[in-house]
Formats: C-alpha cells, structure tokens, sequence
C-alpha cells in the first residue's frame, strides 16, 4: 500500500470508531449537542407592577452586557453560541427600590434539562414581578417563580 492510501484507512478506521462509540452512548451525545456552539437568546422583563422600574445589570465571564433601567414591560435581551467546551454562563443582578435578586439566567447543562426543557427552542425569558423573579416555561404556557427577592439594604 502507498502511504496516501494508508493514510486515507486509517481515517477511515478513526471515523468509524468514534462514529460507533458516539451512537452506542445516547447520554454522552446528547452532552457533546448541548456544548457544541448552539445559538441562544435571554430576555430578562420588568413585569412588576405600580409603575416601578427595575434595575438589570447582567454579564458573563467574558461580556458586560452593561446596565440597564427599565420601564414597565421593557426588555433587555441579547443571544449568543454556547462555548466549544460547555462552559457559557450569564448571571444577572436584578434591582427594584426595595427589593434585588442576584442569580444564574443561562448555563449549559451535562447532565440535567431544566433550563433547556423550560426555555423551548433555546429561548430564556425572566419576568420580575412584584413577588419574585420567573422563568416562561415555555412548553406549558406558564411563569415559574424560581427566585424570591431579597431586602435591599
């Protein structure tokens, strides 16, 4: 055999085995979908009601996505593609005049579906209300309270 074509067998070989090892293990596909640059989007919505504004500052380890006031049913939302290595995080702290919550809104999951099971088609709304913060679970039509606010000092 001329090296060209040893070449071209052996990766032939390669591509075959981790083809097979990918398709025998459903649990380590699905992991290596979810990290593998997926683009998503995040809303986070002022809901509160009695005309209050609400403070959002949120960011990752690598973007500030700056601070923000806003109105009465305003949004600030952005999207972006999940890291090669599985490792994207957003969290945003979230600010009324009395009350503040400080929490994850984004991050990719190996083992577990929570985030991705609620936000259908890779799309994350929080709502802040007046009695907590709530995540759209999308597939069931309904806002979860998944954060109680805090006091303000």
């Amino acid at each position: 055999m001329t090296g060209s074509i040893k070449s071209s067998v052996v990766l032939f070989v390669f591509l075959a085995i981790l083809t097979l090892a990918l398709s025998s293990s459903p649990g380590k596909s699905a992991e290596i979908k979810l990290s593998g640059f997926e683009k998503w989007e995040v809303h986070v919505v002022n809901g509160l009601g009695g005309g209050k504004s609400l403070f959002v500052h949120c960011k990752s380890k690598d973007d500030d996505l700056g601070t923000h006031d806003l109105a009465i049913g305003a949004e600030v939302n952005w999207s972006f593609d999940t890291n090669y290595f599985g490792t994207t995080l957003f969290w945003c702290y979230l600010r009324t005049n009395k009350e503040h919550a400080s929490f994850d809104v984004f991050w990719v999951e190996k083992e577990h579906h929570w985030l991705a099971e609620r936000c259908m088609v890779r799309n994350c709304i929080w709502i802040a209300k007046d009695d907590g913060v709530y995540l759209k679970n999308n597939p069931q039509h309904l806002d979860e309270r998944i954060h109680n606010w805090e006091q303000a000092i």
